[in-house]
């Protein structure tokens, strides 16, 4: 059996995609049969534009339809992810330029779009068998000597203090370990690791074991600071990436950038080492809640008008 046949067996029977192409379906038909009312059940007007645009996107569902329910591959799920960002594009513009009449449906349909992306998104990344190795490094100086801050990371149930895609870390055994995260698009991700080298006030590196949701390897080195600064800290994790490379930039679309995450990561952690907690503003929420929605970004000078409106 080759390898496109055993895509096609094992989507045909997923809820998921037989749900998308089902939902292309129903909305294809109507879009094709009465363009006119469907553009006016979106709050827009009937202009000759406006049902060749619904018209189009029609086609495009019905296409999408067939492919998902007669021989479904990630390319439809893909394609739909492409027809959404489409969407979203001419509903926008359509809110820009609306006169008002009929705005609470075309607001309505806006959502209910952009709720569908997300889940055309997931389905894709998530059924794509091929995967992207990433590599990412990063690296902070702690004001703290080699011994401690290596302490604080061996530590690795205290991990989700401050790796916000962490959910929780619990120690299995004296080199094992069992680690729980959240994945882009709200998926959620297991995996048992283990400790492959281990020297105090050094090096701490790590792998997943067979079976993994995602195969991870990565390490971390404590070094001294020139000038008896502290401790270099430089991190490095591997992992491969669901949905290869158009996986990658969906999720970099969607604000799941990794190399950002890991340097958010590294300062909160030199925050916890150094002052003992992650720095907020007063009545701002903690947790993961408070990393997701308050993202850390390195400090930067002034623009311009910054500049200008700060001296005014």
């Amino acid at each position: 059996m080759t390898t496109h046949t055993r895509s096609t067996s094992r989507l045909r029977h997923d809820p998921l995609v037989r749900g998308l192409g089902w939902a292309s379906a129903l909305l294809g038909v109507p879009q094709l049969a009465a363009p006119a009312g469907f553009a006016r059940a979106l709050g827009v007007d009937d202009a000759f534009r406006h049902r060749s645009a619904t018209t189009a996107v029609g086609v495009r569902e019905l296409t999408a339809a067939a492919g998902l329910l007669g021989r479904p591959h990630p390319v439809w799920l893909w394609a739909r992810v492409g027809g959404d960002l489409m969407d979203l594009t001419m509903l926008t513009r359509a809110l820009k330029n609306h006169d008002g009449r009929g705005l609470g449906r075309t607001v309505a349909a806006t959502a209910a779009v952009a709720a569908l992306t997300a889940t055309d998104v997931y389905a894709a990344v998530t059924r794509t068998r091929r995967s992207t190795r990433m590599e990412l490094t990063a690296a902070t100086t702690v004001t703290q000597p080699p011994d401690e801050v290596y302490a604080l990371w061996r530590d690795l149930e205290r991990l989700p203090d401050f790796m916000a895609h962490l959910d929780e870390v619990r120690v299995t055994g004296p080199r094992t370990s069992h680690w729980q995260a959240s994945a882009p698009f709200g998926k959620a991700v297991a995996w048992d690791a283990e400790t492959t080298q281990d020297i105090p006030g050094q090096v701490i590196a790590w792998r997943s074991v067979e079976g993994a949701d995602i195969d991870n390897s990565g390490e971390v080195r404590f070094t001294p600071a020139p000038g008896d600064r502290g401790t270099e800290v430089r991190v490095t994790l591997r992992y491969d990436l669901p949905g290869g490379a158009l996986g990658k930039a969906a999720a970099r679309y969607f604000g799941e950038e990794p190399h950002q995450q890991l340097d958010d990561d590294l300062r909160r952690f030199k925050q916890i080492a150094e002052i003992g907690e992650v720095v907020r503003s007063e009545g701002a929420p903690g947790g993961k809640k408070a990393r997701g929605e308050f993202p850390q970004h390195p400090a930067r000078p002034l623009t311009e008008d910054e500049l200008k409106e700060a001296l005014a």
